[in-house]
């Protein structure tokens, strides 16, 4: 396993703290190439696969934009444009109140449902495979930590 040092070929020594920003931005995109190779051939990012997952934990309530915004682990994500992308795929429903306009509810369709049915389980090996070399105590040591430097 390459130290980041090598990774990025420098001789020059690295500050802790950068090396630590440094190893979590690389961890992070290797997890974000992984996840994507399982849901490229699915036709959906990883911000869509969210709003489903979203959706579906709503259990066939209704949600609105601000709720799957406040949801979401990327808040940069244009929730509005990730919903049209899904509703042209046949993924969600967008219904307008007839009442009041402004009230907009998005249920998961049951060809989104069935997606998540067939992706979710390789999402969770590919998540398996990601993590594959620490232990238990390690993930969940991990988890703490980043959960800390989260503020």
């Amino acid at each position: 396993m390459k130290d980041i040092s090598e990774i990025i070929k420098t001789k020059s020594s690295l500050p802790l703290a950068k090396r630590t920003v440094l190893n979590v931005s690389l961890a992070s995109i290797n997890f974000k190439e992984g996840l994507l190779s399982v849901l490229k051939p699915y036709d959906i990012s990883i911000e869509q696969f969210n709003v489903l997952r979203i959706l579906r934990g709503k259990n066939g309530e209704p949600s609105n934009l601000k709720d799957i915004q406040d949801r979401m682990i990327s808040k940069m994500s244009n929730t509005t444009r990730l919903v049209d992308k899904l509703i042209l795929k046949n993924l969600v429903e967008r219904f307008i109140c007839e009442n009041n306009r402004r009230k907009v509810d998005i249920y998961i369709t049951d060809e989104g449902l069935r997606l998540l049915k067939i992706v979710d389980p390789l999402i969770e090996e590919q998540e398996n495979e990601l993590t594959k070399n620490l232990s238990q105590d390690e993930l969940e040591t991990l988890n703490l930590l980043l959960t800390k430097m989260r503020g």
